[in-house]
């Protein structure tokens, strides 16, 4: 029964769409996934530390993966939970946190208030601390058992040990061991402006702003626009996010936001045989991945560029450790300096960065095939099948052939199997296109003597190079429909739902109309009702997450 009201009030939704409409001008009138319980990422973490605590607290430890879900860990992030042995280490790290914050040095500048008496209890300022830092820890301020709870885990820990601060880091490891800090819990309130539809509550708001736009935890800012009502109108709203896009913290979202869409975090594994690839070394690695990031920030956020210009840009940045790789003169040899490749050259589009060419290789060699992948699945959004299990590699790996030389010769004999060739047809066109370049991304022209062909075409269009594939990706109208589809499942922390459908069709139409410009993408997100509408909790989420949250206690 429960499905089927689902089921009715999604056709509902789609029957009023045409009439109605949100905060946006023509926004049609959508009903959301349920509200989402996310593990904080690594990253969101960090950011979060630092902007609570400042710059100097060192976080070091281990987190776990997240798992990829429809093409973004932050959807993994939706059904990360955390083990006994991740809480042990996340509260090995607390604690480490919370004795810097409360160090001779850094209490003089963290520290609200001073105790009356620096070996004993005192619950005045040990309430004054436990509430402003609460209030960042937890995205709103804490509830009154709540800021009971860790003032008095302070005072205790003062009385036996003899120590306010030590005291006072007790009770902050116990806040950053909770539930309520290290998973994004959305709140939901009834919509006072259509009955039986519900929305995030303006701290949850504020949050999923937050985390989208600067991927850090809300600032007194946006927390105090929450609590005075701003964040449920557009006016206040809209004067929210001019703040935040002009901020420099935006770069730290969108750059958050393009490694997970690119798959960037396999960088952190990424390995190249030094003997076939000598010039591949760690700087080279850690500087192919900030190039293409720097290229997109400033593209899309300094420039405001159209989206699609990724695919043929030839400006980007280059460091010492890329020159000589990209062989190319080098203006500053210890940081970075703008460039932008002659027209003759091969490099056009983030696609023919070092970046994208090491990460989807073998450690040996090339791969058209993980390449057209990539092409398909992370700027497409087009999911690839996997492999057949018992599928033979051997003629394809089989590079001493005299007849099949170059990956496109071997790609074509492999290509035979029947259970192979509709999947292959729909990369290897691609990848054989950057076959130019080796498996470092480093030029080349031939590969075991022999020219390499690099024609194709995609979806129609047909190209003779990487630069040729970069204009058809430009001109591939599921360019831009991935990257808003993936923005607002970023953003939201679920996949798009089927009640949502006209919604992400609205969304596709305004960013066309806006010339393709992600900062007006975004602005149109989160103006709109869509993002933060919600479905009513169900039971069943409502049951997990008293779950989640019930092992507070245990974990203090």
């Amino acid at each position: 029964m429960k499905h089927i009201n689902k089921l009715f009030r999604a056709v509902l939704l789609s029957a009023l769409a045409v009439t109605l409409s949100g905060c946006g001008e023509g926004e049609p009138l959508t009903e959301s996934s349920e509200p989402q319980l996310r593990r904080l990422t690594e990253q969101q973490y960090r950011n979060t530390i630092r902007d609570v605590f400042g710059g100097n607290i060192v976080v070091a430890g281990r987190f776990d993966p997240l798992e990829r879900i429809d093409g973004l860990l932050a959807l993994g992030a939706s059904s990360a939970t955390i083990t006994p042995a991740a809480l042990e280490r996340y509260e090995g790290l607390a604690r480490t946190i919370a004795l810097q914050v409360v160090d001779e040095e850094n209490r003089k500048v963290l520290m609200p208030c001073a105790p009356a008496s620096a070996t004993a209890r005192d619950n005045a300022c040990a309430e004054t601390f436990v509430s402003s830092v609460g209030r960042f820890l937890f995205r709103r301020p804490l509830t009154d058992a709540e800021q009971t709870l860790y003032t008095s885990l302070s005072g205790s820990g003062a009385e036996s040990l003899g120590d306010f601060y030590q005291g006072l880091a007790y009770g902050l490891t116990g806040m950053m061991v909770s539930p309520k800090f290290l998973y994004i819990n959305e709140t939901v309130e009834a919509d006072p402006e259509h009955d039986d539809l519900y929305r995030l509550d303006a701290y949850s708001k504020a949050t999923r702003l937050s985390f989208l736009l600067w991927n850090t935890t809300p600032n007194a800012v946006l927390l105090d626009a929450a609590a005075a009502g701003d964040l449920d109108n557009e006016d206040g709203l809209e004067q929210q996010f001019e703040r935040m896009i002009a901020s420099p913290r935006v770069e730290n979202g969108l750059t958050a936001f393009f490694e997970d869409m690119l798959e960037f975090e396999r960088f952190d594994i990424l390995e190249k045989d030094p003997i076939i690839y000598p010039a591949f070394i760690l700087a080279v690695t850690e500087d192919a991945k900030e190039q293409t990031l720097r290229t997109l920030t400033h593209l899309l956020l300094d420039e405001k560029a159209d989206y699609r210009d990724i695919f043929t840009t030839r400006k980007t940045f280059i460091s010492g450790a890329l020159g000589p790789v990209y062989r190319v003169p080098v203006e500053n040899p210890e940081g970075w300096a703008p460039y932008e490749f002659p027209d003759n050259s091969p490099w056009a589009g983030i696609h023919t960065h070092l970046s994208f060419q090491a990460l989807f290789s073998h450690p040996g060699k090339s791969s058209p095939t993980l390449r057209g992948q990539a092409v398909r699945e992370h700027l497409l959004c087009q999911k690839i099948p996997e492999p057949p299990g018992d599928v033979d590699f051997s003629d394809f790996n089989d590079d001493t052939n005299p007849i099949n030389l170059t990956a496109r010769q071997r790609l074509t004999a492999h290509n035979e199997e029947a259970s192979c060739a509709g999947c292959h047809k729909l990369m290897d066109p691609i990848g054989l296109a950057m076959e130019t370049f080796d498996g470092a991304g480093q030029l080349r022209t031939t590969e075991n003597g022999a020219v390499i062909d690099t024609s194709g075409e995609l979806d129609g269009i047909a190209y003779t190079d990487a630069v040729g594939l970069g204009q058809a990706l430009r001109q591939n109208p599921s360019a831009p429909a991935c990257v808003t589809h993936r923005l607002y499942a970023y953003g939201t922390g679920h996949s798009p739902v089927p009640a949502e459908r006209q919604w992400m069709a609205h969304l596709e139409e305004k960013f066309a109309e806006t010339g393709y410009k992600v900062t007006e993408l975004l602005k149109e997100i989160v103006l709109s009702d869509a993002f933060y509408r919600v479905a009513p909790p169900s039971l069943d989420t409502t049951t997990a997450d008293a779950g989640i949250l019930s092992t507070e206690e245990t974990s203090l």
